[in-house]
């Protein structure tokens, strides 16, 4: 094997000698590899539930919230819509069954609930009344909703829909004859972006919103114009206009991170831009009494790490002030305290995601780092809130071993959970725990940060193999919250190792952006030392090391291979390998060209390639598997395609998973998820070999 670089620090170099003289002495019945006979199993993850969407009750007793479930027999996640009060009495379903019921809004008055559902087949808009039960379908649409939203006086209920038009065309058909049966129209596309992971190639036309009477009718459309008016829309406290962000500059097709907000009247074509900078506005939120928006944004720097601050201005765009110009964290999730006095938001840090809140002086505190759990398949930070009249926040908590239950913190921090949603599926499961390891990096000294995940029979006298698992983004983060694919990985025996390399978010925009045009590079060295470190601390057999990763992961898998052959085997899931095709043939071409790269590949051909994984794949040694969704746009299977054969000609031994009508997300259905770990374990257990026999 290639020699590897060493970590820097004394005392570190001394525990990984000693770790290695102890090796020697171990006998081959200390060998650890075996499944944990009562961890989690691959079943399981059909039974797998959890919370999601919580929505408070106007009186603050009671929260209503998405039980999302995994579906084994149409593969899929069913949300049901459930209620509960807050001191965890009376937890029942208000809305549930076979068809989907999603994003539940109480009325102004408390008296109604909209909702989402397919009971009926497409997506529509319902009402229930809720002190009999009664239920209206409000709309009859033919394409899905999105974004509903009351108005202050419960008339009118807001939404986001895609408004299809003709496009182009550049000639006419001549007649068909009758019973002809022709090939059919070709499609002109003259957009920049014209197809978008999983959702496919798109239709011509742009998302608009509309707005229905709340006791049924039918939909007007509010805005206009060849743009599109997306995310959460805020109503004027008279409920004659609404705010709502959009890019509705000229060149907004090369600008995909621009946006302002703007105030639509709903009767009549008026419109008043309310932000002008370069930067993105967005997400705003109304003052309880309509004097004031707050929204997130920040102004436009060029990197491709940006975090976006928390604003407030006058309803009509006057005043602006920032509350968290000294955070240094992405703001999201905005929320009003009852009074209109202050205001709750979330951000990540340190892999964890937060509530905090602020007064209008920008002086708070944070509520919570508990949130998460609403990303079952890897450990992302995750997680959502709501805040009831009376302060107290209902958040979506995370745990090491349950997916995301409902709990709620009171103003002195006392936590109470309110549901158990999983507790008949792992309450008999020996779950992995999670352990913090961090590590100055050998590169510049930088703090850098993972997780370990042991097998719950874990037994520090043994060797255990150890898998690398590598996020994506790459500006995202891991966390130390519930994951079910590495703990799957932990059940079948193996030491998970997971870390947050520079590029990750949450611990800084500088953190960030060491990678802006510099990706890959010394995130490499990140992740080895986190691996020598986890090494060092004992129990890894250093000859059964593993690595994978899914997107960014995958192209950090597929760099780190080029650079060593200390892992026995790899697997590269849905990566970039050619940074040139990829820019030209993923669905964000114009984001990924402006933020990601100094210029265009034609003109940077050197910058793409030297970066490109597929420029070290004649250094390649390790036994290698590509793993893509057939329907992936975002890193398209061609990156995958030409990986696997790359290494096929150089004679590495290589393998290449399809998993048909996937997109990036793959694991996104439940036996997609299993397919998913089931084959990364399958490969690594094929290259499992030289171990002690027992």
């Amino acid at each position: 094997m290639k020699k590897t670089k060493k970590i820097v620090g004394l005392n570190l170099m001394l525990k990984v000698g000693a770790v290695a003289a102890a090796s020697m002495l171990v006998p081959a019945m200390l060998y650890a590899a075996e499944p944990v006979p009562n961890g989690l199993q691959y079943s399981d993850v059909f039974n797998l539930e959890y919370a999601a969407g919580p929505q408070m009750a106007p009186d603050g007793l009671s929260v209503v919230y998405e039980r999302r479930a995994m579906d084994v027999m149409t593969d899929r996640v069913r949300s049901n819509i459930w209620s509960v009060g807050l001191d965890g009495t009376g937890h029942r379903p208000i809305l549930s069954g076979k068809a989907q019921f999603r994003m539940p809004r109480f009325s102004p008055d408390g008296t109604r609930l909209a909702y989402l559902s397919t009971v009926e087949g497409k997506t529509q808009i319902y009402v229930r009344w809720l002190d009999s039960g009664a239920t209206a379908r409000v709309t009859d649409l033919k394409l899905s909703p999105s974004n509903i939203s009351w108005s202050p006086d419960g008339k009118h209920i807001a939404f986001t829909m895609f408004a299809p038009d003709k496009g182009p065309s550049l000639f006419k058909m001549p007649a068909k004859p009758k019973g002809a049966k022709w090939a059919g129209n070709a499609k002109v596309i003259d957009r920049m972006t014209y197809r978008i992971d999983g959702a496919g190639y798109l239709p011509t036309g742009f998302t608009q919103v509309f707005i229905v009477p709340s006791d049924g009718g039918s939909p007007r459309q509010v805005t206009s114009g060849n743009f599109n008016h997306n995310g959460g829309i805020a109503w004027a406290a008279d409920s004659a206009s609404i705010v709502i962000s959009a890019n509705r500059s000229p060149d907004w097709e090369m600008n995909p991170r621009e946006s302002e907000l703007y105030a639509f009247a709903i009767d009549g074509d008026a419109v008043t831009q309310l932000t002008q900078r370069a930067g993105p506005d967005s997400n705003p939120v109304m003052s309880p009494d309509g004097s004031k928006i707050a929204y997130t944004g920040n102004d436009e720097n060029g990197l491709s790490q940006q975090n976006a601050d928390l604003y407030v201005m006058n309803a009509d765009g006057s005043g602006v002030q920032n509350l968290t110009a000294g955070l240094d964290r992405g703001v999201s999730n905005v929320q009003w305290n009852a009074e209109g006095t202050g205001l709750y938001y979330s951000y990540n840090n340190s892999g964890k995601k937060l509530v905090a809140f602020t007064n209008m002086a920008g002086n708070g505190r944070i509520i919570s780092d508990a949130l998460g759990g609403t990303s079952l398949g890897r450990p992302y930070a995750s997680g959502t809130y709501r805040v009831a009249p009376d302060g107290r926040v209902v958040f979506t908590r995370s745990r090491a071993d349950r997916p995301a239950d409902l709990a709620v913190i009171d103003r002195i921090g006392s936590v109470t959970q309110l549901t158990d949603l999983n507790e008949d599926t792992l309450g008999t499961r020996a779950m992995g725990q999670v352990e913090r390891i961090a590590v100055n990096s050998s590169f510049d000294g930088r703090e850098i940060e993972g997780w370990i995940v042991r097998p719950a029979n874990f037994d520090a006298s043994k060797q255990y193999p150890l898998i690398l698992e590598i996020h994506g983004g790459p500006h995202a983060a891991y966390g130390p919250g519930y994951s079910t694919e590495v703990q799957l990985m932990a059940a079948q025996g193996y030491v998970v190792l997971y870390t947050n390399p520079r590029g990750s978010t949450s611990y800084g925009a500088d953190f960030a952006n060491l990678i802006h045009q510099n990706y890959p590079s010394e995130d490499y060295d990140d992740m080895i030392d986190l691996v020598d470190a986890t090494i060092a601390q004992g129990s890894i057999d250093s000859d059964q090391l593993y690595v994978t990763g899914g997107s960014g992961g995958g192209v950090l898998t597929a760099w780190i291979v080029g650079k060593t052959d200390r892992f026995r085997a790899a697997v590269v899931a849905k990566p970039v390998i050619n940074w040139s095709s990829f820019v030209l043939t993923a669905d964000f071409s114009a984001l990924f060209t402006k933020y990601w790269f100094p210029d265009m590949p034609w003109n940077a051909a050197d910058h793409y390639w030297k970066r490109s994984p597929l420029s070290l794949v004649g250094n390649v040694k390790t036994p290698t598997m590509i793993l893509s969704g057939e329907d992936d746009h975002r890193t398209p299977i061609s990156e995958a395609e030409q990986y696997y054969k790359a290494l096929k000609l150089v004679g590495v031994p290589a393998a290449m998973v399809r998993v048909p009508g996937a997109s990036h997300g793959i694991a996104g259905k439940p036996s997609n998820l299993v397919q998913k770990v089931g084959n990364i374990i399958g490969w690594f257990k094929k290259y499992e070999s030289d171990a002690p026999a027992d």
